[in-house]
C-alpha cells in the first residue's frame, strides 16, 4: 500500500492516540486532526514551534515512518529511521557486511549504468542529443574506474537547466534551482531509508559510498538512479513559475509529490516509494545471490 507523505509547516503539537496521530494547532480544537499512524510512510518537520511526543515518535518508528527534520532555512537536515523495521534483520546484515568487493562493483556498475541512462532519456525527451552519454554509459565498468558517471554528470548538468537558466551550476550551496534539487533529493533519500530498513538492510553501510561522517551511504547509492525522476519534477517547477529562488509552500507541496510519482520498473507502472522497495529487495536478494541484476527503474 502507498504511504502518505505529510508536511508540517506551522506551529503545532503532535501526540497520539490509539493508533492515530493527533495534530493540534495553537487557536484550534483539541484534536483538531486525526491520521492513522499506519498510513503514514514520510513525515517532514519544517517548523522551529513544532512539538512531537515520545510515544509518537516510538509507534511513527515502529512504523518504519522516515521522521525528517529541516533548518533554519527550511531543508531537510536529519532523519530518524526505526533500526528494526525486519524481522530477521541480524541475519540480513550479515549478509550485507560479508558482500564481496567484486560483487559491491558489480552493484556500482548496474547503479551507474542505469543513472546515465536515465539522465540521457530525461534530456532527449528535451530535445537534447544523448549520443554520447548512451556511450559512456554502455562503456561502464565495474566499479566504474572511469568515472563515466563524473563525465555524464558535467555534460547532463550543463544542459538540463539551459533553457530556463543560463548559467547553472550544480551544488548543494549554489543558486536555484539547487534549492529545488536539495530538498527532492532530500526527500527521495528518506523514502529510499525507509525501503532500506525494510528490506533488512543497514542504510550505512553502502556499495560505494564511503564516508564515515554519512550515517546513508547505501541510500545514497540505491538512489543514484532516482534522482532524474526529481530532475524532472524540478524542471517542471522551473518552467511553470517565474520565481522559484524560495521554497514557498506551493514549491514544497509539488516536491512532496515526488514519493507517488508513477515510474516503471521491468515494465510494469507503480508509485516511486513502492518501486524503492522493489529495489531494495531485490539488492538483498543480490548480496544473498539470488539474484545479478538489480531492479532498477528506466526514465
Amino acid at each position: 500500500m502507498i504511504k502518505r507523505t505529510l508536511y508540517f509547516g506551522n506551529a503545532a503539537h503532535l501526540n497520539t492516540e490509539k493508533q492515530q496521530l493527533i495534530v493540534n494547532y495553537p487557536g484550534e480544537n483539541p484534536d483538531s486532526r486525526k491520521v492513522p499512524i499506519e498510513d503514514i510512510g514520510v513525515i517532514v518537520l519544517d517548523h522551529y514551534q513544532i512539538t512531537i511526543s515520545h510515544t509518537l515518535i516510538q509507534r511513527l518508528l515502529a512504523n518504519n515512518t522516515a521522521l525528517i527534520t529541516c533548518d533554519g532555512h527550511h531543508l531537510p537536515q536529519g532523519m530518524l529511521l526505526n533500526l528494526n523495521g525486519n524481522h530477521r534483520q541480524q541475519a540480513h546484515f550479515s549478509i550485507q557486511i560479508n558482500a564481496s568487493e567484486m560483487l559491491k562493483d558489480q552493484l556500482w556498475k548496474q547503479t551507474i549504468h542505469t543513472k546515465i541512462n536515465n539522465q540521457a532519456s530525461l534530456l532527449e525527451q528535451n530535445g537534447i542529443e544523448v549520443t554520447t552519454l548512451r556511450r559512456w554509459a554502455a562503456k561502464v565498468q565495474p566499479g566504474d574506474p572511469d568515472n563515466y558517471e563524473a563525465r555524464a554528470a558535467a555534460y547532463y548538468w550543463g544542459k538540463i537547466f539551459n533553457d530556463e537558466k543560463a548559467i547553472f551550476k550544480r551544488g548543494r550551496f549554489e543558486g536555484e534551482p539547487n534549492n529545488l534539487l536539495n530538498y527532492g533529493y532530500a526527500i527521495l533519500r528518506g523514502v529510499t531509508a525507509r525501503a532500506l530498513v525494510a528490506s533488512g538492510l543497514l542504510p550505512t553501510l553502502g556499495y560505494h559510498h564511503r564516508n564515515k561522517y554519512n550515517a546513508y551511504c547505501l541510500a545514497d547509492d540505491v538512489m543514484e538512479p532516482y534522482r532524474p525522476f526529481v530532475d524532472e519534477v524540478v524542471l517542471e517547477i522551473v518552467r511553470g513559475k517565474e520565481d522559484y529562488s524560495e521554497l514557498t509552500k506551493e514549491i514544497k507541496q509539488d516536491l512532496l509529490k515526488i514519493p507517488h510519482i508513477d515510474i516503471t520498473i521491468n515494465g510494469k507502472t507503480s508509485p516511486l516509494m513502492l518501486a524503492v522497495q522493489q529495489t531494495t529487495a531485490s539488492l538483498f536478494k543480490c548480496y544473498k545471490g539470488e539474484l545479478k541484476t538489480i531492479k532498477f527503474p528506466k526514465l
